[in-house]
């Protein structure tokens, strides 16, 4: 039966592909009127690619066999990454491939020059991200005055990207008679808010469940030590063997961590982040749908639109920070009607954040442990068992080499290189335990006191505690800030589980509680990091108290019950036990009732006073002295050249002619023709 397409072309690239019957978001697009602006809210992996690619043909095609050359473009499809962007593009250039149909794709971290040269020769259809669709349009390469079509793919992500300016630039530049589809995975209000702004009467299609999560993802968490993490992602990797694995972290430096690690161990891996370059991001993709990796190690970059063939695993190493991230991640697997498993390593006190965010997704979690190493050779036994390898029909040329190995060994020992071989190309398990006591309150609800398990009585400090000691002092900036989360991470253990923390000069005592201590000490056992010691302690005493950085004497021991010698008594102060001097007031200071006068001069002005240096004979601090009194000066005639010769001396240099000096202007500046000068030769 083939697909019931809305165009012919179509309908022979989807016979082509293997389709056979549409999914519900792609039967709903293909029942609805066609023309109509559609607001269209499916699960990721439904197939809104192939829904919107057929909305747009009969706007594209109408009744014509193919899409007529044209230099401008038809339809402008918006993504918010550039992988989703070049996926897109991919899956539009197969659909629309019998039709004719160019497609460009200008994406950010590509050559815009080459992009540039793709929109001259003219595309029927192009894709792209916001930014670069942006530039596109102010340097004047971009036209859309043709355009019947706009597409906005996982709208919700570009609002939360902060696209929400570029998109409304790119919208109001559009013609006003277009058709506009918004596909979206979430109807959150500002998604409603777009759509009633810029779409003209809607169709509102929804297929997704409001109470039902994806029917084909299996959620699992697993209870891990807060040390164990990257230990319990290996196993869970070794245990499922799923042809592709994600594994999701939230940093980049956590992505860099954890991709070495996994290559260390054997694993075929790769890394995906912001801070690649649009090449390598295109490599490690396309590495793993050719199977040469088979994990890649991501931040939430990866987490919209990335369709990964045979992707049957998501980890979540680092709890998502919302139920929206949770459920983006998870839905890279299971698309398409396939099958697929989405596993959160949970620490204990990351338990309550992963409790809530799943029942608010209304998500029901399977909890449990870490697969142990006995566990993971079990699987590895039924996989090895059941592997086509055996079961598959051999040529004569193997069978002829097979005589011979069995004319040289046993059966037994053929057998047992076999199983050689296939264990050599599994990574090693790892040795991880369950934390006892997370699934001890999950099981009966009550913390380690007995009480109620909630947020806030976790564990209750006030039991008998072990004191230890770690290197790591004031000289090394220690602060409890950063030093709590090192503990927990080294020794698995808890924040609740960690008493009193004193810092001192060179070192820190903290206090843990005695039911995770033997954890404690089989963790710091393992190993620790570089330069970094841990040992038991003794109690500070009552008295101590870490020593003041500036403090560089030795404390004075006092005897109060501590190993220290008692404190000298303090000398008395020799005028400790002098009378005081009755208090008595201040005799007034005798002043002079009139002030002296200044003297003046006849005429009855004041006399200058110059200060002069003190004598020994006298206290003399001036003198007195008169001021020669003023006279006008004399008036005096103008001289004239003939009486001072230099007054009538022209000024400038002389110009040639009768004249004997040149005029000046009011700036003084010569005027006139200047003398001719003769230029040397510089031959």
């Amino acid at each position: 039966m083939p697909f019931p397409a809305s165009h012919p072309a179509l309908e022979r690239a989807l016979s082509e592909r293997g389709y056979i019957e549409p999914t519900p978001v792609q039967a709903a697009v293909l029942e609805a009127e066609g023309g109509r602006d559609l607001l269209v809210s499916a699960q990721t992996g439904s197939g809104k690619t192939v829904a919107f690619g057929l909305a747009l043909a009969e706007t594209l095609i109408g009744d014509a066999d193919r899409i007529a050359d044209n230099a401008a473009p038809l339809a402008l499809v918006i993504a918010p990454t550039r992988e989703l962007a070049l996926q897109v593009s991919k899956e539009l250039e197969w659909l629309y491939a019998s039709a004719g149909a160019r497609i460009a794709t200008c994406v950010g971290g590509m050559d815009p020059r080459a992009e540039r040269r793709v929109l001259d020769r003219g595309a029927a259809i192009v894709v792209g991200t916001p930014g670069r669709l942006k530039d596109h349009l102010e340097r004047g390469a971009l036209d859309l005055s043709e355009l019947r079509a706009v597409v906005l793919d996982e709208a919700d992500e570009m609002l939360d990207m902060g696209f929400a300016e570029d998109l409304t630039f790119l919208l109001d530049a559009a013609p006003s008679e277009r058709r506009t589809l918004l596909f979206s995975a979430t109807l959150a209000k500002d998604i409603v808010a777009l759509a009633r702004t810029y779409q003209n009467d809607a169709l509102r299609i929804d297929t997704t469940s409001k109470n039902a999560p994806h029917g084909d993802i299996e959620y699992k968490a697993i209870r891990v030590q807060p040390n164990e993490i990257e230990h319990g992602v290996v196993n869970v990797l070794r245990y499922f063997e799923a042809p592709g694995a994600l594994v999701f972290a939230n940093t980049r430096e956590r992505v860099k961590h954890l991709t070495s690690s996994l290559r260390e161990r054997g694993f075929s891996v790769v890394g995906l982040s912001g801070e690649l370059t649009q090449n390598l991001r295109s490599e490690a993709l396309q590495a793993l749908r050719d199977g040469h990796a088979r994990v890649c190690v991501a931040t939430d970059v990866a987490a919209r639109g990335i369709d990964l063939p045979d992707l049957g695993l998501v980890i979540h190493a680092e709890i998502p920070v919302n139920k929206a991230t949770l459920l983006h991640r998870s839905g890279r697997t299971g698309r398409a009607g396939k099958k697929g498993v989405s596993v959160l390593m949970v620490s204990y006190a990351r338990r309550r954040k992963a409790e809530l965010m799943l029942q608010s997704a209304g998500i029901t979690a399977e909890w449990s442990g870490p697969p142990t190493a006995e566990m993971i050779e079990a699987k590895d036994h039924e996989r090895m068992m059941s592997d086509p390898v055996l079961t598959a029909p051999a040529d004569d040329e193997n069978l002829a080499l097979g005589r011979q190995l069995l004319e040289r060994s046993s059966p037994e020992q053929v057998a047992a290189a076999l199983i050689r071989l296939y264990r050599q190309k599994l990574p090693a398990p790892e040795d991880v335990r369950d934390d006892e006591r997370m699934a001890r309150a999950q099981s009966t609800g009550r913390n380690d006191r007995g009480q109620k398990d909630g947020p806030l009585t976790d564990f209750a400090r006030g039991g008998e505690m072990a004191w230890f000691r770690i290197n790591i002092g004031r000289d090394k900036n220690a602060d409890p800030k950063w030093l709590m989360p090192t503990i927990c991470r080294v020794g698995g253990v808890s924040k609740p589980e960690i008493g009193a923390i004193r810092i001192f000069d060179r070192e820190t005592k903290f206090e843990i509680v005695k039911d995770a201590e033997d954890r404690f000490r089989a963790a710091i056992a393992r190993g620790l990091e570089d330069g970094m010691t841990i040992e038991t302690a003794v109690a500070p005493g009552p008295k101590e108290r870490p020593v003041s950085r500036w403090d560089k004497s030795p404390r004075a021991r006092r005897d109060d019950g501590d190993d220290r010698p008692a404190r000298a008594p303090r000398p008395p102060r020799p005028h400790a036990d002098a009378p005081k001097k009755p208090w008595a007031p201040r005799p007034a200071a005798e002043t002079p009732d009139v002030a002296p006068a200044r003297p003046v001069d006849s005429d009855g002005k004041w006399i200058k006073r110059t200060k002069l240096t003190p004598t020994p004979e006298g206290k003399q601090p001036w003198v007195d002295k008169k001021k020669k009194p003023w006279t006008p000066r004399a008036e005096t005639a103008s001289p004239t050249a003939g009486d001072q010769p230099w007054k009538g001396k022209p000024k400038g240099k002389p110009a040639g002619g009768d004249r004997p000096w040149a005029p000046k202007d009011a700036r003084g500046k010569p005027t006139g023709p200047k003398p001719f000068k003769a230029r040397k030769s510089r031959g």
